[in-house]
């Protein structure tokens, strides 16, 4: 959340936050979606909520919103918001022999 350039949407439970999300604008009009729920709050739909208003508001500002869903909750999160994998990431770590 600390790379977001957007607003931050949140859900509040009293003074805390328990989710929040919010995009970091990339080249090409892309709006990189961060959401982030409390681990004790997660199954409420909170993720989907505030992760639509920021979605909501990258498409307002004429961006298209990109979410790099990896685990299973976050997965379903997106397909409940409509959207589809297009693509798959692989990162990988080259070590020098004197690393090892």
């Amino acid at each position: 959340m600390a790379d977001i350039t957007s607003h931050a949407f949140v859900v509040r439970r009293g003074n805390h936050v328990v989710a929040a999300a919010g995009y970091q604008r990339w080249p090409g009009l892309v709006a990189h979606m961060c959401v982030l729920t409390q681990p004790n709050q997660r199954g409420r739909g909170l993720a989907r909520a505030v992760a639509s208003a920021a979605v909501a508001d990258g498409l307002a500002n004429h961006l298209l919103p990109q979410w790099r869903a990896r685990p299973d909750p976050s997965r379903r999160a997106t397909r409940a918001l409509g959207f589809r994998q297009l693509g798959a990431q692989l990162s990988i770590r080259i070590l020098r022999s004197a690393d090892r």
